[in-house]
């Protein structure tokens, strides 16, 4: 059982703390999801060797529990949005850390337009400006299922919920701006293309001149 008050460690660090590739791909996952350190990818992939561990033992079963396991498998990862609601076991084993580290909380804050970046969702998050329902959220960590995407929001006593505060992520000027850049790009290659045209005439003239 071991001693009560000694917490365990809840993930796996990797079997070889030097390799180039693999610091690399974390050093990208940490700044592109906003994590804080590396301790967090490790815990997703451990959450994700679980998954698939889980996932090589079932394949191997025929048993009337081994079909029952399979099931409750199954409907955890489609209630996380990891699976399909009719897919089989085997496709588990494709998943990769990005699908797992998609659902994090901190991921859905900014993929709802609830922060101008990760960094500011994890933020929103940690300081308890973010709700699911009626729970506040402070674990960015937190996998958020597919139920709960439709209640994720800020909290009815934060100060961000006032659509006027100056942090808050407004969709419609983000849209502005979109749409803004579009309009300088099709202008620039209209500008191009008139150019080149030009060119192209006065080419054609200095050869009717000679």
């Amino acid at each position: 059982m071991g001693d009560p008050k000694k917490t365990r460690k809840k993930y796996e660090t990797p079997p070889h703390p030097w390799k180039k590739d693999r610091i690399e791909e974390e050093r990208v996952l940490v700044r592109e999801y906003g994590m804080s350190n590396k301790k967090e990818v490790y815990k997703m992939r451990s959450m994700l060797k679980n998954f698939k561990d889980q996932a090589k033992n079932l394949i191997a079963l025929k048993t009337a529990q081994g079909e029952k396991e399979k099931k409750q498998i199954l409907i955890k990862l489609n209630k996380l949005g990891l699976m399909a609601e009719s897919s089989t076991v085997d496709p588990i084993l494709d998943l990769t850390l990005r699908d797992v580290l998609e659902r994090r909380l901190q991921t859905q804050v900014y993929k709802k337009n609830l922060a101008k970046t990760m960094k500011q969702a994890r933020q929103f998050i940690v300081h308890g400006h973010i709700t699911i329902g009626p729970k506040r959220m402070t674990s960015p960590s937190y996998l958020v299922s597919t139920e709960e995407e439709t209640q994720l929001n800020f909290a009815q006593s934060s100060k961000i919920n006032n659509i006027d505060h100056p942090e808050r992520f407004v969709k419609e000027d983000a849209e502005k701006k979109a749409a803004k850049e579009k309009k300088k790009e099709a202008n620039r290659a209209r500008k191009g293309k008139d150019f080149n045209k030009r060119r192209q005439q006065n080419t054609r003239g200095k050869k009717n001149v000679r």
